[in-house]
């Protein structure tokens, strides 16, 4: 029986190789239909590295299968006021199309959870598109639950503005 040729690793997006595997990755979900479907900006696909590498509050990890990145989470510590706690937050959580149905989500977010456990977070948060099922049913599975405060006040809802 052959070893597990997946591997999970701190992303540092100062590497080059790491840098590159980051923006090829969250440009194949950006081009998902789960990401929306259009491609990264060649200005965002240049700048997002050294972004990321300037914020303290950044965990990204990559999956790879041998040499090749497969696996991508990105994720951002913030603050639960209620508990007065670190909280991570997984903003990307994609797996290259060739990869998918192999546990290479589940992985990351188990490794995800070691790293939030470490920092003393409360809690892992993220969001999901209502009928992106596979991504839901992962999720779930792992652990997440819709949020709501009180039951009579309903399930929370994500909003945005954009700013520009």
């Amino acid at each position: 029986m052959s070893a597990d040729p997946i591997r999970v690793e701190r992303l540092d997006p100062r590497d080059a190789a790491h840098a590159a595997a980051l923006v090829a990755l969250l440009d194949g979900y950006a081009r998902d239909p789960a990401g929306g479907g259009v491609p990264l900006a060649p200005d965002v696909r240049a700048r997002l590295p050294a972004l990321l590498a300037a914020r303290p509050h950044y965990v990204g990890l990559l999956a790879f299968d041998g040499p090749s990145a497969v696996g991508l989470a990105n994720c951002f510590e913030g603050v639960s006021t209620f508990k007065a706690r670190p909280l991570l937050n997984l903003h990307d959580l994609a797996v290259a199309a060739s990869h998918r149905g192999r546990g290479i989500g589940r992985r990351l977010l188990a490794e995800v959870e070691a790293i939030a456990r470490a920092r003393g977070c409360c809690k892992l948060t993220l969001e999901a598109l209502e009928r992106n099922e596979g991504a839901i049913r992962l999720y779930r599975e792992a652990g997440f639950r819709a949020y709501e405060l009180d039951p009579a006040m309903g399930r929370a809802t994500l909003y945005e503005k954009w700013l520009d």
